[in-house]
């Protein structure tokens, strides 16, 4: 899967940009603002995540939560006037608690899929780039932490690989020698983890991360295409604080629900939110049909910008490096 275009960007405007939409999509209990949010998390998961891991995702964790969560919330919470039933203890079951279980459900769903293009966008370098001259051990123990299920999970693929090759796996032999195996696999794994961790602290400390006056080498340069995005998303941003500060994301469910009158105006501050929350798949199309167009003008012999000849040169590479995995795991 390619690079999407607004991982390139300047880590700053990444960090900011999920900081952002993780904390209104936790924040809002608007059932329109989550659905908005959910439906913009999944197409940006697509293009970050690739579309079999996104959709295997969304079905394996997404439907599960959702429906889990709007059975469960009517069990413990019995708030609302609208009384669709009763249970066998005489506990009424409202209208109100499954439309604000639902509403949980979402949210946490959509915070998950934040969470997961995060994970792929914010690498460790630019958290540390971002992060390392304001609070150096904590940025590292955050960036180490963050990287650590992904490394978890490929280092125990190649252990679990090994001893399957010498008949030690977890597939192999009675129920007693496959729980031995497992514990021996878990106790390689504790091990590698522990003397990773440690490795990569004296590394750190050998090269003096952390200390007054040490410089670093970064590839990160804020140029005008970041202040252009930068600009627009808080236009887009202060639309939306507007639209809230007027009223327009109220919601209530208990002891009736009600959400704030659809107008021209809650129809902006929705446009305003979905506009937010688009912004990185906005800039990836946008990429894409730039790409494109030079392209195609490249192949046509039309002159092109040093820029321009850069992009195509970098695009093309990451389509035939692209084109070559898709061959081989095929």
């Amino acid at each position: 899967m390619r690079q999407d275009s607004f991982s390139t960007y300047h880590p700053a405007i990444n960090f900011f940009y999920f900081a952002a939409v993780i904390i209104l999509s936790m924040c809002f209990q608007h059932p329109v603002m989550q659905g908005i949010s959910l439906v913009t998390a999944v197409i940006y998961a697509v293009i970050v995540l690739g579309p079999r891991k996104a959709l295997r995702f969304n079905l394996l964790f997404m439907l599960p939560v959702l429906i889990l969560t709007t059975i469960l919330n009517p069990l413990f919470n019995h708030y609302g006037v609208t009384i669709l039933g009763y249970f066998p203890n005489g506990n009424p079951i409202t209208l109100e608690s499954m439309i604000y279980g639902f509403v949980m459900g979402l949210t946490l769903i959509t915070v998950m899929i934040w969470f997961a293009c995060y994970n792929k966008v914010m690498t460790s370098d630019k958290f540390i780039y971002l992060f390392g001259r304001i609070i150096p051990s904590l940025s590292l123990i955050i960036s180490m932490v963050l990287r650590f299920v992904p490394m978890f999970k490929a280092q125990m693929k190649k252990i679990s690989d090994g001893q399957k090759c010498v008949g030690r796996d977890v597939s192999n032999g009675n129920i007693l020698e496959r729980i031995s195996h497992g514990i021996k696999i878990l106790s390689i794994m504790i091990t590698w983890a522990l003397e990773n961790a440690i490795e990569s602290a004296d590394s750190m400390r050998a090269r003096g991360y952390g200390l007054r006056g040490r410089t670093a080498f970064s590839l990160y340069r804020f140029d005008r295409r970041d202040g252009l995005l930068t600009i627009v998303m808080l236009i887009v941003a202060a639309g939306l604080a507007l639209g809230l500060f007027l009223g327009y994301g109220f919601v209530q469910y208990n002891p009736v629900f009600k959400i704030a009158p659809l107008n021209v105006l809650g129809v902006l501050t929705y446009l305003f939110y979905a506009a937010l929350c688009l912004a990185p798949t906005v800039v990836d199309a946008i990429s894409e049909l730039r790409w494109k167009k030079l392209r195609s003008a490249s192949q046509r012999g039309v002159s092109m910008t040093s820029a321009d000849s850069h992009l195509v040169a970098a695009m093309t590479i990451n389509e035939d490096e692209e084109t070559e995995n898709w061959r081989l795991s095929a």
